[in-house]
């Protein structure tokens, strides 16, 4: 069975782009110098690299994926045409099994030396993020491609599904339905394009360097703009690339200051050295919580205890249940910062469902934050414990809470602790690790009990439930349910948008009932912008787009 889902033509992107020119032009004609701070210097700038919201905010403005998020007047983002110019969508069932499969019709568009932008360009690049070898954390995000794991397994790139028909034609065969792949996966900075022949000259050139540390500006980049300058530590500046497609009505230069700290950020915003700031401090964002109409921006993360249910004495649902009765949410999130709430399930808020709301407000709490039930809570865990053998929490022995190390986690694992020690007697110690330290005991299993941010590449709540599933690899509490396998595959194979989101909403809840973890408390954030300035936007992963920002108008 085939069936034609979607065709975005080359038609649509002009006429945005002119409605776009016609309201955002920079005042009286010229081009505009436009100055920010998101934090410290980017720590990569490797696509497949990148982790955090600096490095990928400065790659979302030097390349472009096969799809672009845009933002309207209203502040309402949608997904466009990027590399793209058009993209076919078919799909086919065979013994059961349903492949989807992409056709994307590149645009005529070159690279900031003046190459083309080819099919072959995102292959390489797609291979290279899907490699065992890279070891990138955003590999999965390829993993609902055909073919990735026989060519993980393999060692062998060529078995993914992601070829170059011709040097316009790019094809991506799927192995289910995933809703999110064009709005995600195509507008993800892991996966833009690269050209192989800049990779290797800049890799020879770099003295041993990741091959974008030795000068930055010699990157060949194809999105709005290129890396002109930089002051090592200090500064990163970008300008317009006189070889984009389209037209540019934002900023003609960007420089990117780096500050590090929120409060030293703050200073730069505050000194006028900047337009647009983010992390906000502690001290604004307790200004900001002070007004009842603010309401934080959701984080795409959840912060969670997790317990190694595949050993002793984590193994025995009745005492994870215990220990997840036994936490105060609201103490921890209270501990967590200003912009901290109770978590009430795995996902997070601010990941949609519909028109109608995102997934966590159409959905009933999970996890019963009710201050007033507390104690009745603590005595249910103390019958659990009893339930599960234990005379007391001390009958467990010495148990590490292991976690990444820095002020706030500090602080919440040692609340928790705390918490565990006066309702069950639980004797466990926090102890703070790197982040190569925390994760190579949990791929090991070599803990017992571990806090660990929850979080995914893509906005979708099927990403945040397909790590548990028995044959993931993100499976760091290895835990085992056929029923939540066979959850997750009806959701891989739901043609039926309600359906879909119905069984996920039945996964969260197998998985909290089943106490894999237990979800602590999740993080709002905010950022600022001169009221003088319009057209920026912070993509719910967590990047920046300053590319629109123009001279408010009115």
């Amino acid at each position: 069975m085939k069936q034609l889902i979607k065709r975005l033509t080359a038609l649509l992107l002009p006429a945005v782009l002119c409605v776009t020119a016609l309201s955002g032009c920079a005042k009286d004609g010229e081009g505009m110098a436009l100055a920010v701070c998101v934090g410290a210097a980017p720590e990569s700038l490797d696509p497949i690299y990148a982790e955090d919201a600096r490095s990928q905010t400065v790659l979302a403005h030097l390349y472009e994926n096969l799809m672009r998020v845009t933002v309207d007047s209203a502040g309402k983002t949608s997904v466009l045409p990027g590399m793209a110019k058009s993209v076919d969508q078919e799909e086919e069932t065979k013994d059961g099994a349903i492949t989807v499969t992409y056709t994307f019709r590149l645009r005529s568009a070159r690279w900031s030396d003046g190459q083309p932008v080819t099919a072959g360009d995102f292959v390489y690049a797609w291979q290279r993020l899907a490699n065992p070898a890279t070891g990138s954390r955003y590999a999965d995000l390829l993993s609902v491609v055909k073919g990735y794991q026989e060519a993980r397994a393999a060692q062998d790139m060529s078995l993914l599904q992601v070829t170059a028909k011709n040097d316009s034609t790019l094809v991506v065969v799927l192995n289910g339905r995933y809703d999110w792949f064009l709005k995600e996966v195509c507008t993800s900075p892991a996966a833009m394009p690269l050209r192989q022949d800049v990779v290797q000259k800049l890799k020879a050139a770099s003295g041993g360097k990741s091959w974008w540390a030795g000068d930055p500006t010699q990157l060949v980049t194809n999105g709005p703009y290129t890396l002109t300058a930089q002051e090592e530590g200090r500064l990163l500046r970008l300008e317009a690339n006189q070889r984009y497609y389209a037209a540019q009505p934002g900023p003609q230069s960007i420089d990117f200051h780096f500050a590090g700290s929120a409060e030293e950020a703050w200073s730069l915003y505050e000194s006028k050295a900047v337009d647009a700031v983010w992390p906000l401090p502690d001290q604004r964002l307790t200004e900001l919580a002070a007004d009842p109409e603010w309401t934080p921006l959701p984080e795409l993360a959840t912060y969670a205890a997790l317990f190694n249910c595949a050993s002793e004495p984590f193994s025995d649902p009745a005492l994870r249940e215990a220990m997840s009765l036994a936490i105060d949410r609201n103490a921890l999130a209270q501990a967590a910062g200003a912009a901290a709430l109770p978590a009430e399930g795995v996902v997070p808020p601010g990941v949609p469902e519909n028109e109608e709301g995102d997934f966590r407000t159409l959905s009933a709490a999970l996890l019963d934050n009710d201050p007033g039930g507390y104690e009745e809570r603590c005595q249910q865990a103390r019958a659990l414990l009893q339930e599960a053998g234990y005379n007391s929490g001390a009958d467990l022995g010495e148990l590490e809470f292991l976690y990444l190390k820095d002020d706030v986690h500090d602080a919440v694992a040692q609340l928790l602790c705390q918490q565990w020690q006066e309702v069950l007697g639980v004797q466990a110690t926090p102890k703070g690790l790197t982040e190569r330290g925390l994760m190579s005991a949990l791929r090991a299993g070599e803990y017992d009990l571990a806090g660990r941010t929850l979080t995914t590449s893509a906005n979708d709540a099927e990403c945040f439930l397909m790590s548990w599933t028995s044959e993931s690899r993100e499976n760091l509490v290895r835990y085992e349910s056929s029923a939540y396998d066979t959850l997750m595959k009806i959701v891989a194979g739901a043609a039926d948008g309600t359906a879909r989101m119905g069984c996920l909403h039945d996964a969260e809840a197998l998985l909290l009932m089943n106490h894999a973890m237990a979800p602590l408390y999740t993080k709002g954030t905010d950022w600022e912008l001169r009221e003088t300035l319009t057209g920026a936007f912070r993509d719910p992963r967590g990047w920046f787009s300053f590319a629109g920002v123009v001279a408010r108008t009115a």
